[in-house]
């Protein structure tokens, strides 16, 4: 039989199926499952950390799957620098474990929460800075970026776009709701300032790999094949049709 104890409540869950996280919100009897399956969410409901239920297609629910999809991502491109020897592992698993408190700040809807869920899930600023020092130390040995570039360079580097991209759509999908005061909009600065990060370690592992970066082209004006042309062609002629393009990225 399943236990029952005197437990902390089980108030987040992200990847619900797959993680669970307890945290000290109120005493109360918790039954703990050893199946990793509930059937509490198979009418497409679940639960936010304050109690709430709501359909799985809430904006919440869409943030806290676009940062797990996120973190999967992370998690990919960190097994790619490993293999590659590049310095950026533990930063990436701490980023990794930064979001897990970016879901769970997600998870507890300023509206319904309670002071003590808010206690629980206040986001540590100093993940923003710490973001900014990194990412300050690898421009310092990049060379400037002159032109449009593509996701290339390298297994490392392009898992690290691939990173980028999905940080972007995080980003998207919590806007809604730092606009409408429900998170913490310090959540939002840092998934803003990694999808900084994630550019420029892309970039930082390319060069450490020797890699070129493909440049993009205005193909409409060179009239190129590119399926005949070689990456150098390529990269000499991306100079001269982007050389006074400057990286479109926000800041």
């Amino acid at each position: 039989m399943n236990s029952i104890k005197r437990a902390p409540y089980i108030a987040f869950i992200i990847a619900k199926k797959y993680v669970t996280t307890t945290v000290r919100l109120t005493m109360c009897p918790i039954r703990y499952y050893k199946k990793i399956y509930t059937r509490t969410g198979d009418k497409g409901t679940s639960v936010t950390f304050t109690g709430v239920r709501k359909p799985k297609d809430d904006i919440i629910f869409d943030a806290l799957g676009t940062t797990d999809e996120l973190s999967s991502a992370i998690g990919m491109s960190a097994e790619h620098c490993k293999e590659a020897g590049h310095q950026l592992t533990d930063k990436l698993q701490l980023i990794q474990c930064a979001l897990q408190d970016v879901g769970s700040n997600i998870a507890t809807p300023f509206s319904s929460a309670r002071t003590a869920h808010l206690k629980q899930v206040q986001f540590n600023r100093k993940f923003v800075s710490d973001l900014e020092s990194w990412i300050d130390e690898m421009t310092d040995q990049l060379p400037p970026l002159k032109n449009f570039i593509l996701p290339s360079g390298g297994k490392s580097s392009c898992s690290l776009h691939f990173a980028r991209s999905v940080c972007r759509r995080a980003e998207r999908s919590m806007t809604p709701l730092v606009r409408d005061k429900e998170i913490d909009e310090e959540t939002l600065k840092f998934v803003n300032r990694l999808s900084d990060f994630l550019f420029t370690a892309a970039r930082f592992c390319a060069m450490r790999e020797g890699r070129t970066e493909a440049i993009y082209i205005r193909t409409e004006e060179t009239k190129l094949d590119l399926g005949k042309k070689t990456n150098e062609n390529i990269h000499d002629l991306g100079k001269k049709t982007s050389e006074d393009i400057h990286s479109s990225r926000d800041v």
